[in-house]
C-alpha cells in the first residue's frame, strides 16, 4: 500500500526545545536518565495559524530526500522476506474478530528464547503489519520470535481502540511463545502504542512477562496532534490525550525501556523522545545519521546497538 502523501509529508508543531540541549545531546550515542524532575508537554503560543504549525512539525517526508520512494521498497523487502521463511512464517493468525486484528508470526532456526513484538507505525492511519515483516530479521537471528500486528486504521478506530486491539495481539502471540522474556517495540505511531503496553497496568497477562520496551521514534505526547490537520481523522481531545499519552502514565516497575530516536529527526520527534525519556526516567539515543523513515532499519541488523536492546 502506498503512503498517502498527506501523511508522507505528515506536517509540525513548534514544541517547546532547547535548541542548545539538543545540539549537545543529539551529538553524542546515548543519553543516560535525566537528573532533572520530569517535564510535561506545553503548547507554546505561535504566530502561525495553529493547525499550519502544527502540521509542520510531523510533517517527516517534506525533510526526507525520496520520502515517496521509502514504501515500495519496505514492501518488496517485506515480500522476500516472508517468502525466505517458508514454514517459519506463519501469516494471518487472527486475534479478534475484524479484518485488521491480525499478526504474522516469525520464528527463529531454534526454539525461541523470546519474542519481539513490532508495531508499524503510519499515525494510527495508513500501512499494515505487512510493510515492514523484513525488520523481523535482527529478533530472528539473535534468536527471538517476532510478532507485527495490524490494528484498525483511524477514523474507524480511536487510538484508545487501537490500544486495546495491540493488547489483545500481545496476549494472543505469548500464548504461542509461551516461554521467555517480551520485548514491545514499534515505530512513531507504533512507538506510542509499544510504549502503552508498558505503562503501568497495560499488557494483560503478558505484560508480565514485557522485560524490555524499546519505542522508536515515539509519539509518547499527543496533545500537540490536536491542532494538526490529521485529527480530523483522529479525533483525539483533552480526555483521551490523557489516558494514551504514554508520557503522562507510569512506566511499569519490572521494565527495562530505552527511547530511540534518529539524530537527523523533526525536532517534534526528538522532543517526543526526550519528553518520554525524562518521564519514565529513562535513557535515549539520538541515532546518527538517520531520520524518521531509516531509524527503523537496524532492526534488520542483529549486531546493532538497537537490536542489542531489544533482544538481549
Amino acid at each position: 500500500m502506498a503512503l498517502p502523501m498527506h501523511l508522507l509529508q505528515a506536517k509540525v508543531y513548534l514544541l517547546p526545545i532547547n535548541w542548545t540541549d539538543i545540539a549537545a545531546e543529539t551529538g553524542a550515542k546515548s543519553m543516560p536518565p535525566p537528573t532533572a524532575a520530569p517535564t510535561s508537554a506545553t503548547t507554546p503560543a505561535t504566530s502561525a495559524p495553529p493547525t499550519a504549525a502544527a502540521d509542520r512539525a510531523y510533517a517527516n517526508g517534506d525533510f526526507i530526500a525520496g520520502a515517496a520512494d521509502y514504501p515500495p521498497r519496505w514492501q518488496a523487502k517485506a515480500a522476500a522476506f516472508r517468502a525466505s521463511l517458508g514454514a517459519r512464517a506463519r501469516l494471518d493468525m487472527p486475534y479478534g474478530a475484524s479484518a485488521r486484528e491480525q499478526f504474522d508470526l516469525f520464528l527463529p532456526q531454534a526454539t525461541p528464547r523470546g519474542l519481539m513484538l513490532f508495531i508499524h507505525g503510519g499515525y494510527w492511519l495508513a500501512f499494515d503489519r505487512k510493510d515492514f515483516s523484513h525488520l523481523a530479521a535482527g529478533a530472528l537471528a539473535r534468536g527471538y520470535a517476532c510478532a507485527m500486528p495490524s490494528y484498525t486504521l483511524a477514523p474507524q478506530a480511536r487510538i484508545a481502540d487501537i490500544t486495546q486491539q495491540i493488547a489483545a495481539a500481545l496476549n494472543a502471540a505469548a500464548q504461542m511463545i509461551d516461554a521467555g522474556p517480551i520485548t514491545v517495540t514499534g515505530h512513531s505511531a507504533g512507538g506510542h502504542l509499544a510504549a502503552r503496553m508498558a505503562n503501568a497496568g497495560m499488557g494483560g497477562a503478558a505484560g508480565a512477562r514485557i522485560r524490555a520496551c524499546i519505542p522508536i521514534a515515539p509519539v509518547a505526547e499527543l496533545g500537540p496532534l490536536m491542532d494538526t490537520s490529521m485529527n480530523a481523522d483522529l479525533r483525539l481531545d483533552a480526555a483521551e490525550c490523557a489516558t494514551e499519552s504514554p508520557a503522562r502514565l507510569p512506566l511499569r516497575a519490572h521494565i527495562n525501556a530505552h527511547i530511540w530516536v534518529g539524530a537527523g529527526e523533526r525536532p517534534a520527534f526528538v522532543w517526543q523522545a526526550r519528553t518520554l525519556s525524562e518521564n519514565w526516567n529513562c535513557p535515549w539515543t539520538a541515532a546518527q545519521g538517520r531520520h524518521h523513515f531509516d531509524v527503523i532499519d537496524d532492526l534488520e541488523d542483529a549486531q546493532s546497538a538497537l537490536m542489542a536492546l531489544c533482544c538481549p
